[in-house]
């Protein structure tokens, strides 16, 4: 147990300075966890310390004489591990506390081992007090960028203290069924059958909601292709899209797949999934293989469809635009610690750029479905009524379902935690005919 928080703290530092993702981070040391309890408490610690970083990185700075993020990294994250496990997982004191001082050992910094155990002692001693200082910054008492907290909730003043709220918890494990494969009804009594908590979503035809999240290759069915992991807000691709079997689909940022394979679940389309990363679509076409479905896998970059397009036109186009993907800290908290305020600007003039590339390979009639997993307005609803605006044969249309999320300008967003589902924009633009 000592070893796993010292892990917990090397592979927190990577995520922190060394701008690692946490679901790479976790990979890099779940080998070294023969246990499945140690591996359960690493994940829960990078989530845990990945989501609180920026307010116990704060309150270390308090209860510190000298900072040691700079000369001793590792054990300033040790630290900012050691008040999670008291302040957020709940851990008891003595364990949390003998455990952090005993990590020092495995981080060959034992000399240290007096300092943390003096940190937590007086963290503990302090709590009430240093806790309440922190509410009069709602950034920081959210762990939030200021950047991004101020950003938020200049687009969603009335929402912005559930907003920051729902970031910090935990987000469910929601299943998508492979119809082609499988009966939702007959999934769920396996998975009750096997010791999972499973229920059907309350309006979404093919998902099923786990109650914790866990090893999905270890579900029953997984192998078979019964399944696949995609949250319930981005399951409305086909019904949005309003497919037909026979029709000429893109989907120009396919990576990882889930709403190609979604669409081909459903419909038998001549769909062209196109991304720019082949490694990413190296993923792409082993997930569609294991759900025994089949799409033209292309590499090429979607702004520039002079080098990947053949001149014929799309009946439909799915543009899942890349974003801020600020609708899923919840479920990757990290994404506060990686993101910029520049990236937003940045972003928006690369969904600019594909959106005007992309809307000459619609055919007259056919329908573009913009989607992100923002919750900013700059990348969602601003995005979609400028290109309204200079597109004279565009429209929006209204056909998105009002039990998802809330009316935006010419499309719907959902935000963090509404319907358990993560935050999400579409909207519907047909051409001309």
């Amino acid at each position: 147990m000592n070893d796993t928080r010292a892990l917990a703290a090397q592979a927190l530092d990577q995520i922190v300075r060394g701008g690692v993702s946490l679901r790479v981070a976790f990979a890099a040391v779940a080998p070294r966890l023969a246990d499945p309890r140690d591996r359960a408490l690493v994940s829960a610690l990078l989530h845990e310390g990945s989501r609180w970083w920026l307010r116990y990185d704060h309150l270390i700075g308090h209860l510190l004489q000298k900072p040691l993020n700079r000369r001793e990294p590792v054990v300033h994250a040790l630290l900012v591990l050691g008040l999670v496990q008291l302040a957020v997982l709940g851990m008891p004191e003595y364990a949390a506390v003998a455990g952090t001082v005993e990590a020092t050992r495995a981080l060959k910094r034992p000399q240290l081992a007096g300092l943390v155990n003096a940190v937590l002692r007086r963290f503990l001693r302090e709590r009430a007090g240093l806790e309440a200082a922190l509410q009069a910054d709602r950034a920081l008492a959210s762990a939030h960028p200021a950047w991004l907290a101020a950003e938020l909730e200049r687009d969603w003043p009335q929402d912005i203290d559930a907003l920051l709220a729902a970031n910090n918890t935990s987000a469910a494990l929601t299943l998508r069924v492979n119809r082609r494969r499988a009966a939702r009804d007959e999934l769920i009594g396996r998975l009750l059958q096997a010791g999972y908590e499973a229920q059907a979503h309350a309006w979404l035809s093919d998902a099923i909601v786990l109650g914790a999240s866990t090893d999905v290759t270890a579900l029953p069915g997984y192998a078979q292709g019964h399944f696949s992991v995609q949250d319930g807000a981005a399951q409305l691709t086909p019904e949005l899209l309003a497919l037909q079997d026979g029709m000429r689909l893109l989907d120009a940022c396919a990576a990882p797949g889930g709403k190609t394979a979604h669409c081909l679940e459903h419909y038998a389309l001549d769909l062209t999934a196109l991304d720019r990363d082949s490694a990413r679509l190296a993923n792409v076409r082993d997930n569609l293989t294991r759900l025994g479905v089949r799409a033209h896998i292309a590499t090429g970059d979607a702004a520039r469809p002079a080098d990947w397009w053949d001149r014929r036109q799309f009946d439909r186009i799915l543009l899942d635009a890349p974003c801020s993907a600020t609708g899923v800290i919840r479920r990757q908290p990290d994404i506060r610690l990686h993101r910029r305020s520049g990236d937003i600007a940045r972003l928006a003039t690369e969904q600019t750029q594909l959106l005007d590339a992309l809307w000459p390979l619609l055919r007259p009639g056919g329908r573009l479905l913009y989607a992100t997993c923002s919750v900013l307005r700059r990348e969602n609803e601003q995005q979609i009524g400028a290109f309204l605006a200079r597109q004279a044969d565009a429209r929006a249309l209204d056909a998105i379902p009002p039990r998802f999320g809330r009316a935006a300008g010419a499309g719907r967003q959902n935000l963090p935690g509404n319907d358990g589902m993560d935050g999400f924009f579409y909207a519907i633009v047909e051409k001309a005919a």
